[in-house]
């Protein structure tokens, strides 16, 4: 299930929020006490931050896998929880939500990391490269930790920041320290899949769900979204992640069509599937219902469009399949209709050297607005060549 905590900061009673929800997280998570301390720092500094220099801004916070695609594992967790989502499906909605929170609390992966997004439409940060030093503040009121801290004690960490625009910072903390991760290796290697989850009115699961898994050279990435909203629509969208594992070597049209089958006691989902071939240098797209995507080329964004119908309900006679070149300078966004029909792509080509997780928080920050809000669940997941030079991220 794809749990979120979002909690908007526009006073100092908030950072406290801030601070409580990470350590729930941390909880769910299976954290030890020193990293949920490490997170609880994290999360504080960044709403902190929000107060005294953007004006406010909002915090969001989800349970998320591995980024890095360049071994086996896969990005996706919550087998346990998805069998136990499937026996009480019949039950009343009240008790398939108590028993959905009971199985969230104990089939959390053990690779399952804590992602804290901060996000913000303030004036931006003139000198990122100063306010990255460790120990650096310009408020009295702040930890006096800053975000040389936060980039120290996370696993990853990252932050955009464009003038008049605001600043994105991304950080996840998992069970092992970052200096414990090994030694800094000299070269990129392979794809990185990282993105942000939003729920309705801040409800405590998305009906949006993504992840993503590898068989040899093919990386399938999957986007679903649940129909309507509520556990319900969690339940749909974490059992066709849950089963993107048992379809990976299978092309994108086929495996869309097993998920039907396996949807069909779900209330059914839009699902979008984007398979990369790392030998081949070529992307597959397919999608049925309203989810889509992006696709960064040399000459601009292209659209890759989903066919309609509803996965495990109303799916099609035939699904199209787009097959698309893949660069070192490709990037790919996935999204759920939570995003306005007419969304602009970033437009800034400094963000293509971030964390895919950072470019999903800044596409979904700048469709939306306090004028225009999100109007759904709202998932955004990206794909992207992999640019550090170590395990750590770094600014460019």
């Amino acid at each position: 299930m794809s749990r979120v905590w979002d909690i908007p900061v526009h006073d100092s009673t908030r950072v406290r929020d801030v601070r409580v929800a990470a350590e729930a997280a941390c909880a769910v998570a299976g954290l030890g006490v020193h990293r949920a301390a490490a997170a609880a720092l994290v999360a504080t500094e960044l709403a902190t931050n929000l107060l005294k220099h953007a004006g406010g801004g909002r915090v969001v916070i989800n349970l998320v896998g591995e980024s890095g695609t360049a071994t086996q594992a896969a990005g996706t967790c919550g087998a346990t929880e998805v069998a136990r989502a499937t026996e009480v499906a019949g039950a009343s909605a009240a008790s398939e939500a108590s028993a959905i929170h009971e199985a969230s609390a104990i089939s959390e992966c053990s690779d399952r990391r804590v992602q804290i997004v901060s996000v913000d439409h303030g004036p931006g940060i003139d000198d990122v490269a100063a306010a990255m030093r460790d120990g650096y503040t310009t408020a009295d009121s702040s930890l006096g930790a800053g975000l040389g801290a936060c980039l120290r004690v996370s696993d990853d960490f990252d932050l955009h920041s464009r003038r008049d625009r605001g600043t994105v910072a991304v950080a996840r903390i998992g069970a092992v320290p970052a200096a414990q991760h090994g030694a800094p290796r000299g070269r990129a290697a392979g794809p990185r899949v990282g993105g942000i989850n939003l729920s309705l009115a801040r409800a405590e699961h998305s009906g949006d769900a993504f992840g993503w898994t590898r068989s040899g050279p093919l990386l399938t990435l999957l986007l679903a979204d649940g129909l309507g909203h509520g556990v319900r629509a969690a339940h749909a969208s974490s059992a066709a992640v849950d089963e993107l594992r048992r379809l990976v070597a299978l092309p994108p049209t086929d495996i869309l069509r097993r998920l039907d089958a396996r949807l069909r006691k779900t209330r059914g989902a839009a699902v979008a599937v984007a398979q990369l071939d790392d030998d081949a240098g070529q992307l597959c797209f397919a999608g049925v219902g309203n989810v889509g995507g992006r696709l960064r080329t040399g000459a601009g964004w292209q659209p890759l469009v989903s066919h309609p119908g509803i996965v495990g309900a109303h799916f099609p006679a035939t699904v199209p399949l787009q097959q698309v070149p893949w660069t070192a300078e490709s990037l790919l966004v996935l999204h759920s209709d939570g995003l306005p029909g007419r969304w602009t792509p970033p437009d800034d080509p400094g963000l293509l050297a971030h964390d895919p997780a950072v470019v999903a928080a800044v596409a979904l920050r700048d469709a939306s607005s306090a004028a225009s809000p999100l109007r759904d669940d709202t998932s955004v997941a990206v794909l992207c060549p992999d640019r550090r030079t170590d395990p750590h991220d770094r600014l460019p």
